[in-house]
């Protein structure tokens, strides 16, 4: 089924995407998109629900009176039955436009994706629009920064070139103050959650933390649309140099972390990220858990739109510094850990030959933080 669909989505041109990224849940995201939908469809073009999350709210269910719903498709695991939006229904079916809520969410195991953005991705190179929701926690590249300051481990994300594809991206924006409001007046969460809620995840601080966050991201995306457009003009501007973002990584646990961090700043500066692993020769002698480790980094810099290199050395300053050299960087992203003291003093030292050896690049120390520091 799932090769029929990829041949149906692989047909003519692909749908536009318009994402509304709320600051935290219950802003209104899919009460804008539900209005949206309902817009599109009073003046005649063919929208439907491809899939659509009430949270049990029943103003939202209110507004989706009127509009046509694609039935869902039932997957029974483990003896228990969910639902799941039904890809290729909404393909087949072929409407103008499409709501898909949610788009972060994990798909149950027998389902054509394991996430529902890349149903999403299904759908919109079938050359259906999609209009979807998602909220700014979401984000994989802001995952440490969320935990680091909520508390609350996010396991649900999507890669931010999610949000820097689309076509339109809409910030659904609230005061901390007034959406606490609406959680206590119960039209987020019910009773007995409102207040867990207000206590933990829903602080202002959190809400203020996850505002900000928003807010520099539509920047970012405004700023991106800005320099399209300007290129497409051929307005002249200054343009970045060029010199790229290097993240040092090993098969130890912080590795993601690292990885983020340096992509945060490759962001920032608008430039490429490089991920990079030194072997030396002690690595013949690594267990089959840091192999995977390892691995599962150099996967997760990928997904990230980094690009990972290997490269062999007994000198690890020096290979990594060739690698700058070799690829344009500018700026190398390094960890340093502060809690076993053998991998202390390692670390210690590589740091400082890379820093001994750096020239003119950049170099950036980054502490380690285990789970207990972040709380």
């Amino acid at each position: 089924m799932l090769d029929r669909v990829r041949r149906q989505a692989g047909a003519g041109a692909r749908g536009r995407h318009r994402i509304y990224l709320g600051i935290a849940p219950g802003v209104g995201k899919t009460y804008t998109a539900l209005a949206e939908l309902h817009r599109r469809h009073d003046r005649g073009t063919d929208a439907v629900i491809g899939f659509l999350e009430t949270h049990g709210r029943p103003r939202t269910a209110e507004l989706a009176e009127g509009l046509e719903i694609v039935p869902r498709r039932r997957i029974s695991y483990k003896g228990v039955t969910v639902e799941e939006m039904d890809t290729e229904a909404v393909i087949q079916r072929q409407p103008a436009v499409a709501l898909v809520d949610e788009i972060a969410h994990t798909n149950a195991p027998g389902s054509l994706h394991e996430k529902r953005w890349q149903d999403v991705e299904d759908i919109l190179n079938a050359g259906i629009t999609v209009i979807s929701t998602v909220n700014i926690q979401h984000l994989e590249s802001l995952a440490d920064i969320v935990e680091n300051i909520t508390g609350v481990h996010v396991r649900e994300r999507i890669p931010d070139r999610v949000i820097d594809d689309a076509d339109e991206v809409e910030l659904i924006d609230m005061s901390p103050h007034a959406l606490r409001q609406r959680m206590r007046h119960g039209n987020i969460y019910p009773p007995e959650r409102a207040e867990r809620a207000l206590d933990s995840f829903f602080r202002e601080g959190n809400l203020m933390a996850l505002r900000e966050m928003a807010l520099r991201k539509m920047a970012q995306v405004c700023e991106l649309d800005l320099e399209e457009c300007m290129q497409q003009h051929e307005i002249d501007a200054a343009w970045s140099a060029g010199e790229r973002v290097m993240v040092c990584i090993d098969a130890g646990p912080q590795a993601e972390n690292l990885i983020r961090r340096g992509w945060r700043m490759a962001n920032r500066y608008r430039t490429e990220l490089l991920a990079v692993f030194v072997e030396t020769p002690s690595w013949a002698s690594a267990s089959p858990e840091q192999k995977r480790r390892l691995e599962a980094s150099l996967r997760f810099a990928e997904d990230l739109g980094a690009e990972p290199i290997r490269v062999q050395g007994s000198d690890v300053a020096r290979a990594l510094m060739q690698v700058a050299h070799d690829h344009n960087v500018g700026s190398i992203v390094i960890g340093h850990s502060r809690h076993d003291r053998l991998h202390e003093l390692l670390r210690r030292s590589i740091v400082h030959n890379l820093l001994r050896v750096a020239g003119d690049v950049d170099v950036h120390v980054v502490a380690d933080r285990d789970k207990a520091e972040k709380h």
